[in-house]
């Protein structure tokens, strides 16, 4: 029988640990556009910041605003000595460099931990207690680490090498402190289902629905699902509902743990990221 990963459960955990009646970070929040899931994702963190004593304010832009209007607002955040941590919701209109953007932020505020200079230490140093990590790799170990999955010695596979979550996750799993021995799976692996059956961690994030079947899923393996899709379903009032990477219904039976979507990973993320501003506080002070 199946155990959820619930990251509603391990969320709330997280956020009772990490409040601290004398420390309250300050952040900022950078939003671009109309973008609903971007606004959706916006107005959680700004709640959930909220709750555990972290002052967040949103700076909102047009969808045409210019590189440099952005880049101008970000270096007055960066010399402003009163906020400890800045996110740049992604993704960004195409006309933006999103990498020059991000890696503009003072490395210490990066609380997405996607600067080039966090993005090295996560290659470089072994300390990960004093590095701000990419939120939702780090949300995922934390999510592991509640549920007591032990990562040691453990094959796990990620299907997906985006910057933001497959790469850095690879690159955290493998890390002295927890032992995983990875294998980083993407469009041009041949054999997928290959790797996949070999993994006791199976780790999904490529955004295309349904797409890790219950044939790819060894018995008793932990799968977390970092995929999250709106897809028509005529039997729902809204005329959607959110899927992720996983047929969760063909995978589940197969499983020791599993995440659910929504509820999963996606909680987590935005405790990774409160994490990450408690963390970038006491790195400043």
């Amino acid at each position: 029988m199946y155990k959820l990963l619930s990251g509603n459960e391990a969320s709330e955990f997280y956020r009772k640990k990490m409040f601290d009646a004398e420390i309250h970070p300050k952040i900022a929040i950078i939003l671009v556009g109309e973008d609903i899931p971007s606004q959706i994702y916006v107005k959680n963190k700004l709640k959930v910041a909220g709750d555990v004593g972290i002052e967040a304010k949103l700076y909102k832009f047009d969808e045409d605003v210019s590189e440099d209007e952005l880049l101008k607002l970000i270096q007055v955040l960066n010399e402003d000595r009163e906020v400890n941590g800045m996110i740049v919701q992604l993704p960004l209109p195409r006309h933006l460099d999103r990498n020059k953007i991000i890696n503009s932020i003072d490395p210490c505020k990066d609380i997405d931990g996607l600067h080039q200079q966090n993005y090295g230490n996560l290659i470089l140093s072994d300390n990960i207690d004093e590095m701000l990590i990419p939120a939702t790799p780090l949300g995922i170990v934390l999510l592991l680490q509640y549920y007591d999955i032990d990562l040691a010695g453990r094959n796990c596979v990620i299907i997906g090498r985006g910057v933001t979550v497959g790469t850095p996750l690879s690159l955290l799993l493998s890390k002295r402190k927890f032992n995983a021995t990875c294998t980083l799976c993407h469009t041009k692996t041949q054999n997928l289902k290959d790797h996949t059956l070999n993994a006791d961690i199976l780790i999904s994030a490529t955004g295309a629905p349904l797409s890790v079947s219950g044939d790819m899923v060894k018995e008793g393996a932990v799968v977390v699902d970092v995929g999250i899709t709106r897809i028509a379903d005529a039997t729902k009032k809204s005329g959607v509902r959110l899927v992720g990477d996983v047929d969760f219904e063909n995978v589940k039976d197969k499983c020791s743990f599993i995440t659910p979507v929504p509820g999963g990973v996606g909680p987590m993320t935005i405790t990774a990221l409160l994490w990450n501003s408690f963390k970038a506080y006491r790195l400043q002070n």
